[in-house]
């Protein structure tokens, strides 16, 4: 059975690979390991590997996990939706939200964010394939709240990020990721560097539109245990 080490090292030999076929330099794509649903024992094999982005959507799960490795070097993505109610724990515990779809969930982590940490580093979520079931911000209202973020003091608002729906080959995949880059070109914020898209599936695609950051699972972690 393959261990999660070497479907890590898969995972890091397909960026490297696209970064190529890209023509970007190695090494601009960070990995975030999705780790939702898994035990920390398949995280500390991770980080022994060398991994440490790591990415929960489940607050509770994810608290009780860095309490666990509280010892370890790791960086935490909050990647899941956000409720109101959970904000001021999101703000305290994580270095990186890549969910803010509305004003008020980025009010509330600005002013919940722990005065003796950084500013917490944002990514507001697109809608970029206008699902009516998926959460994001439309195309046309991102504008305005970009430049309503980008004034929090307690944010660093980084860029964009999106979840498209499944497409076909590479040339169909590459859709949406070139409209989300597009969409963060536009909006010519300083300090806005970041491209959170691209999955287990599509991340070759994602990085041929300008990904810097990917978000990889089932790559590296298999098939996602059921959660209880």
């Amino acid at each position: 059975m393959t261990s999660i080490a070497e479907r890590l090292q898969l995972v890091k030999q397909r960026l490297l690979c696209a970064e190529a076929s890209a023509g970007r330099t190695p090494g601009s794509v960070t990995l975030v390991a999705v780790s939702k649903t898994q035990p920390t024992s398949c995280i500390r094999e991770a980080w022994d590997a060398g991994q440490r982005h790591f990415g929960e959507s489940y607050l509770q799960e994810a608290l009780a996990k860095q309490a666990e490795l509280a010892g370890l070097d790791l960086i935490w993505h909050f990647i899941g939706p956000i409720q109101s109610n959970k904000t001021r724990l999101i703000a305290g515990h994580f270095e990186w939200v890549h969910g803010v779809d509305r004003l008020k969930i980025a009010e509330r982590l600005n002013e919940q964010r722990p005065e003796n940490l950084p500013p917490l580093n944002v990514c507001l979520q697109v809608n970029i394939s206008d699902e009516a079931s998926k959460s994001g911000v439309s195309l046309a209202e991102l504008p305005a709240l970009a430049e309503q973020v980008v004034r929090l003091p307690g944010l660093k608002l980084r860029g964009l990020m999106a979840i498209p729906e499944p497409g076909g080959g590479m040339d169909r995949q590459r859709i949406p990721f070139r409209r989300l880059r597009l969409a963060l070109e536009a909006l010519h914020a300083p300090g806005m560097d970041t491209l959170s898209m691209g999955m287990s599936d599509d991340l070759e695609a994602a990085v041929m539109e300008g990904a810097t950051l990917v978000r990889i699972g089932s790559a590296i972690f298999g098939a996602r245990p059921v959660r209880m």
